[in-house]
């Protein structure tokens, strides 16, 4: 959930329809941390490669990061997005109501297990993708095949990774982890994104 994100979207011409009625849920109910634009296009090209799997997703938000993956694939791939806050959760679920392939949970991340494993998982809300609190066993989420995307990082070019002038052990803990190969994509000057998969 990125800080101005549904303000991101301002001008953007040629949005796939979805993602364009979720940006309008985000408007009206003034929810601001929708994935941006440059991280939406990624997750498209991700959920494009894993047609007929099973992608989750924490933090649904309004639905524009869920909407730009049901975007890129067909209805043989099975989308569950898990959100915290019961409004945004019944939004959500009414504007993917056409699509039988998609759920929105309303509850907290770890309810999302019991819809895995995964072959993508966004962790985006919860799941402790960017604050290393409690982070989520990509070892019990993801398919053997599996991966794993988590956005809303600062661009780095040191190592290790900086933030605010201090060691980032958050995306530390995903770039390094044992049953993880990862990397940091950069997505636009101000944002990167972390796209894992397991060993």
């Amino acid at each position: 959930m990125s800080v101005g994100g549904t303000a991101a979207y301002a001008g953007v011409a040629g949005l796939p329809p979805l993602v364009a009625r979720a940006v309008g849920v985000a408007e009206r109910l003034g929810f601001e941390l929708s994935c941006l634009p440059e991280q939406g296009r990624l997750l498209a090209v991700l959920a494009t490669g894993r047609r007929g799997g099973v992608i989750g997703e924490t933090g649904t938000g309004c639905g524009v990061g869920l909407a730009w993956m049901c975007s890129a694939v067909d209805r043989s791939t099975r989308l569950v997005s898990v959100e915290r806050d019961p409004e945004r959760a019944a939004a959500a679920a009414d504007l993917f109501r056409a699509e039988p392939n998609v759920t929105v949970l309303t509850g907290d991340w770890p309810d999302l297990g019991a819809h895995g494993p995964f072959d993508l998982l966004v962790l985006d809300g919860g799941g402790g993708g960017k604050d290393g609190t409690s982070p989520a066993d990509p070892m019990r989420f993801l398919t053997s095949a599996g991966c794993l995307v988590i956005d809303d990082f600062t661009p780095s070019a040191a190592w290790p990774p900086l933030h605010d002038g201090a060691v980032d052990t958050a995306r530390l803990h995903w770039l390094e982890h044992p049953s993880l190969l990862a990397t940091e994509i950069r997505t636009s000057a101000t944002a990167s994104t972390l796209v894992a998969v397991r060993r």
